[in-house]
Order: C-alpha cells, then structure tokens, then sequence
C-alpha cells in the first residue's frame, strides 16, 4: 500500500520468567504498567496506526453505522412488567444514547401490559431514572442495579462511572422523587433490599477484583456503621446476595468454579443469622429456591452431587434454618439427572415450576405444576424453528398467572411472549422490529457438525442469505468462545445484516469448553484437555471449507475474552485457516496471569486453568497453548485486537504485548492492529451510539479482510 505508515515498535526490554525449572524471556512485560507515559504514548502510536491503515474504511464504516442505525426503531420500548401495582418499563428516544425507566399504574387484576406507545407518556407515567442525565460529562456510563422494595416506594440504583466495575450505590424516594442522601461507593453493582425496605445489602471486592464480602446497610445510617454479615476468605470463591423469587427469602450464594454453597435468611428479619444450607464441599455445586407445596415452605437444590449434568431435589425447609443438610442427595427427586439434558436453572411461582435445561446444543424450558402433595411431570414447551434460543423473561410476581418468556433465533428477531402454564397458549407481547422491510424468508438457518482431531462431532451453526451459493466463493466469519461452560446460543442481530446481505457466511463453533452439550463438553475443554477447545475450532473451519461454505481464503475468525484466547491459539495453531482473526480484549497472555496470584481473579481460575503456579506440569500444559509464547517465525493472517484500558478482567497488557511480539516475528505482511479504547472497560464502549459505531469499524474490517468482498449491499 503506497504510504502506508509504519508500525509502532514497541522496546525490547527482556525480564527473565522463572518457574518449574524452565525460563522464559518476556521482551515485552514492560507494558504492564499502564501508568507509565511510555505505555500511554504506545497505545495512542497503536490506535494512531490501526486509523491509518484503516483509513480506507472510512466511507464502509459510517455506511455500516448508518444500516444499524436504518434498521433499528431509535425511540422505543420495552414491555411492560408488573411489579406490585405498577407497569415498569424502559424507553429509548432517538438520539440519546441511555434507556430512561419509567413506571405507571396498573390495574388490579389486570396482567395485559397496558399498551404503552413510543413517543407518547402513558396515563399516569412516572420517569424513575433517566440514564442520559447520569451519564452528562461522563466518558463512560453503566448502570448496575435497578432494585425496588417490596412496596415500589423506594429504588437502590449503582452507577459505574470508568468502567472499572466499581458501581456507586445510590437510593431515590419513588413518591416524591427525592434523592436520599445514603451513598455506598465502591460496591460491585447489586443491590438487594429486605422485606419492610428497612435496609439493603450489598458486596464489594478486593483488590483482586474478587467479590468477597457482603455488608447490611440500615437506610439513613452513615455507611461507616455498615455490618459485615459474610466474608470469603478463600480466594477461589466469589459472593453476592439475592432472594427467592417468592421474596420471603434471603440468599448469601458463594462459589468457586467447581464449587458452591448458599445460605439463607427470612427477609423479614435483616438482622439475624444466615444459615448454611448445605456445607461446601469440593466439586459440589448447587443453587436453592424456595417452593409453597400444600402450604408448606420447601426448599429446591438444583445440584450436581452424582449428577454431573444436575438434578432438582427438595427438602423441607423449616429444619434448615436450624441444622445444615447432610447431603444433597437425601432430598426427594423433583427432577431427575438424565445424561445429555443438562439442568441450567429453576425459576418457582406460587403454582408452577419452571425448569431451564439444554439438550443437543439447544436451550429448552420444561414446566411441572405444583400441587397439593407435591410436583406433577415435567412437560416441554414446544418451539418450531430448527435453531432457537429460549428462556424466562422478567417476571417480578409471584401469584402471576402469565409467565413472562422470550424465543428468538438467529434469523427470527427476539420475541416477548407471555405464556399460560397450563395450556402453553402464549401471548405475543413484543416482537423485536428490524425497520427497512427485514423478511426472515431471506435467510436460512442450519447446524452441522464438524469432526474433530479425536472424532468428536462438534456442532457448528451457520447463518446466511437463503441465495448465498455454497461453492466455496462467499467470505465468512467464525465466531467462538469455549469456555467456563458459557454457550454461545442462536440470536438475531442487526448489526449481522450487514454482513449477511453482502454474501457473507456466519457461523458459530460450538467447542468444547462452552456448555452447549452438557457438563461432560464443558469439561472436556478445560484444564487439562483446553486444547480441545482450538482443535474443535479448526476443525469447524475446515468443515465449513468442506462443504462449500467458504474457503480458507475468505475466512476470518472472531472471539473475545475467553474466545480471544481461541483467536491467539488457533493463530498459532493454523494460521493458514484464516484469512483474518478478529480478538476483542483477549485473553492472549494467559500464562503470565494466571502464575500470578496477585492480578485480579487468578487464583478464582485456577480451577478453569489449572494452577501453573505450584503444578509443573499445569505450567507446562499452559505454557504449550498459551499464545503469547508460541508466536513463531511464519506468516500470520490479519489482525485485529481491540482492548479496553480500563479492562479489570483481561488487562490491556495482554493484547499489547501480544501484538508487539506477533509483529516483531511475522515473517508475512498482513497488518497486525490493536485499538484500544481509552475509556472504556471489558465490555467495550457505553452508550448506544458508540457501541454502533464500534461494531461498524469491527465489521468493515472484517468484510475488507475477507479479500474481495463487496463493499455495497446487495
């Protein structure tokens, strides 16, 4: 390219890394300290860079950002949900950037959401929080918690301000819309009332960014005089506080990655004692909700103890609050452990229970009736479409006799549908609008499976146009993550389009260590099997090349965080697959972290990762995937890393040293970027508008990468 600009080059400044008898010299660790005007004046010489060798993309970028723009209805709203005696929902105005939250009354009896307009204030609506106004002067907004007490007289809020998911937490009178003067900073975002709204408890971290300790805050005490009520001195386990759905309850969760333990306390009485449900024990995870069955209190432990994919027991709950449970197995089986049908979640209303599970790489709901002596069969809810996504929606009451839903796939917009129980009628409440004449006829859906190295059969969703030929010539993106048993579910995104109606493929790699096939595929993506994770991910390329999708040459791979460790991996591993690797704040040097129990949530991995710190051969393990040590002398496909310098999960160093090293090795000429945003965290960019604008630049590089693509929609 004439004139291209040169790339930053970042100092060699070689520190020796010593561990299990084996040296490593890390010419780039020096970039850690983001403090340092020499890093500083690196990343602004990085982002400096990525715009010039961008610059081309000018025009497609702003066309991008104005189809999301066409396509998206700007003055909006969501549905309405019934909390009390009121309808809340939230309200998007053309050309501000924040959701405004809003309420109005509702009628007794009445569970039609009332039949609130964009543009137009319903009878007797009320603005609780307009997001737009917090945000002014600020770079960056988030809003954490959105709590109500049980009365809707009082509203607990969080704010975070940097990105550093540190929340401010702060308290509104409902009735005369008065600021209280109660301010509680540096929590970590929720906010949980008791019973009565008498007082309110929240966590904070350490310094690790960990959530280790939940305090009881007394409204209209000075926050000096907050009770510590549980402390986590066990750095593998985070906490938080919460309540049963029936509100009669609260719940102090902790948990590591392989581990949890819960307890509990009627919320009527703030000030008492949490009781342990049952005692952590190694590899035992289990989550509680509390049932009424024939009048009877019961408790519901969704656990996995002999049941790797999980089982739904209960128990009686008045013993307790007095005495820990022995064992999660002597309780009465709700539902029961079936191999290949993973139990996710449990939600409970006052007549039914409803079940989250997935089976076959799709998420499915099951609901069993609660009776006078117990709890009747599980019965699925039918869904029609090949791929879908499905789960509970907000529903804040529990005597509700419609339950709130969603459905969407990655060709049908997002649905909101309320659902009755016994019948499975539903009603359609809300379907997601895509503005410009979107017909989901245009576009098909389909899941393949993909062989692994190991035979295993991966399976690969792909998205397109229904007239995209599938002989090899239409360019695609691979997206994947795989990791923490997270799966990566079918959705409809507009911002796709923009890819889609230029011919692009989109698929997804279901690999192991996502959640997609149960328990048993999470695992066999961890520790000491995460390799699998990178070869199921090439695989699914070549299989995608197989059959006609795309070809090697068109293909460009996308992951982030976790996924971003993927992207670095499968760099390494075959950079032949891909014509380009998108990593949004990855997670690329992996190694250097997690040897470091000092940077934030290392030890909390360990069980994720292993721990190379006091295990050779998990250091060797690690050492030999990690992607920042195997970048070696050969051509590497395009880059592009985006961070976040406020990122407290996955550090800017990550993607900086990276970068640094692959360009400093490469022995091809495909431009390596990094763009940093200056003013943002892990989760990129706040503010709709500049999310937009984001996914535009990320989007016309991919389809600029994806070597011939054409830059106007067909």
């Amino acid at each position: 390219m004439t004139g291209t600009p040169d790339a930053p080059v970042a100092d060699v400044r070689p520190v020796v890394r010593r561990h299990h008898g084996d040296e490593f010299i890390d010419d780039y660790e020096w970039l850690r300290d983001v403090e340092d005007p020499d890093v500083l004046a690196l990343l602004e010489a990085e982002n400096g860079y990525t715009e010039a060798r961008t610059a081309h993309l000018a025009d497609l970028r702003e066309t991008i950002f104005g189809e999301i723009k066409a396509r998206t209805r700007e003055t909006d709203l969501s549905v309405p949900v019934r909390h009390g005696d009121w309808w809340y929902f939230s309200r998007t105005v053309e050309g501000l950037s924040y959701a405004i939250r809003s309420r109005c009354p509702a009628t007794p009896g009445d569970w039609t959401p009332p039949a609130v307009e964009a543009g137009i204030e319903a009878p007797g609506e009320h603005v609780l929080l307009d997001s737009n106004v917090l945000a002014e002067g600020h770079e960056f907004f988030a809003l954490g918690a959105f709590s109500l007490t049980d009365d809707d007289t009082l509203l607990a809020y969080s704010t975070d301000l940097t990105g550093d998911e540190r929340y401010t937490i702060r308290f509104k009178d409902l009735r005369t819309g008065e600021e209280l003067a109660d301010e509680i900073p540096g929590t970590s975002g929720g906010a949980t009332w008791s019973a009565g709204g008498t007082h309110v408890f929240y966590s904070t971290v350490d310094d690790a960014w960990r959530p280790h300790r939940v305090w009881r805050h007394r409204l209209g005490t000075p926050v000096a005089d907050d009770v510590l009520v549980h402390e986590e001195t066990d750095e593998r386990f985070f906490t938080g506080i919460g309540r049963t759905q029936s509100e009669k309850f609260l719940v102090i969760g902790a948990s590591s990655k392989i581990t949890s333990e819960s307890r509990l306390l009627p919320a009527d009485d703030p000030e008492g004692e949490f009781r342990v449900v049952l005692p952590r024990s190694t590899g035992v995870e289990y989550s509680v909700e509390h049932a009424v069955v024939g009048g009877d209190d019961v408790l519901l432990l969704l656990h996995n103890d002999g049941a790797p994919d999980f089982e739904l027991v209960a128990v009686d709950l008045e013993p307790v609050l007095t005495s820990p449970l022995a064992s999660a197995r002597d309780g009465r089986v709700v539902v029961a452990a079936d191999p290949g049908m993973r139990l996710e979640d449990v939600d409970v209303f006052a007549r039914h229970l409803f079940v989250s599970y997935r089976r076959a790489a799709l998420t499915r709901l099951g609901v069993l009736d609660i009776e006078a002596t117990g709890f009747g069969p599980m019965r699925e809810v039918p869904f029609e479409e090949e791929l879908f996504s499905c789960g509970l929606g907000a529903n804040a009451e529990w005597d509700q006799p419609l339950i709130r839903i969603g459905v969407g796939s990655f060709v049908t917009p997002s649905s909101v549908l309320d659902l009755d129980p016994d019948t499975f009628e539903t009603h359609l409440r809300k379907q997601a609008e895509v503005l410009g004449g979107y017909d989901p006829a245009d576009y098909v859906q389909h899941r393949t499976w993909a062989t692994a190295e190991d035979g295993t059969l991966v399976p690969v969703s792909v998205v397109a146009r229904a007239d995209t030929p599938q002989d090899g010539t239409a360019p695609a993106l691979l997206y994947g993550y795989g990791a923490y048993e997270i799966s990566i579910d079918p959705g409809m995104s507009v911002a796709r389009l923009s890819l889609l109606d230029r011919g692009f493929v989109f698929a997804v790699a279901h690999v192991r260590g996502g959640g997609e096939m149960g328990r048993a595929w999470y695992d066999d993506g961890k520790m000491a099997q995460k390799r699998n994770s990178f070869t199921d991910f090439v695989a699914a390329a070549h299989h995608l090349v197989a059959e006609g999708w795309t070809s090697h040459e068109r293909l460009v791979a996308e992951g982030g965080s976790a996924g971003g460790l993927l992207m670095g991996a499968v760099a390494n591993l075959a950079p032949d697959a891909f014509r380009g690797v998108l990593a949004a704040v990855p997670f690329v040097d992996a190694l250097t972290t997690i040897l470091d129990p000092s940077m934030p949530l290392t030890v909390i991995e360990w069980d994720e990762w292993g721990d190379p710190l006091h295990d050779a051969d998990v250091y060797a393990y690690m050492k030999s995937y990690s992607p920042y040590e195997n970048v070696q002398e050969r051509p590497y496909p395009a880059i592009l890393a985006v961070t976040s310098l406020q990122d407290t999960r996955v550090s800017v160093v990550e993607p900086a040293k990276w970068v640094a090293r692959i360009r400093a090795t490469t022995t091809g000429d495909a431009p390596i970027l990094l763009k940093t945003e200056m003013h943002a965290g892990h989760g990129g960019v706040s503010g709709r508008y500049d999310s937009w604008r984001e996914r535009a630049f990320e989007l016309a590089w991919i389809i600029d990468t994806a070597a011939g693509a054409p830059a106007s929609t067909s």
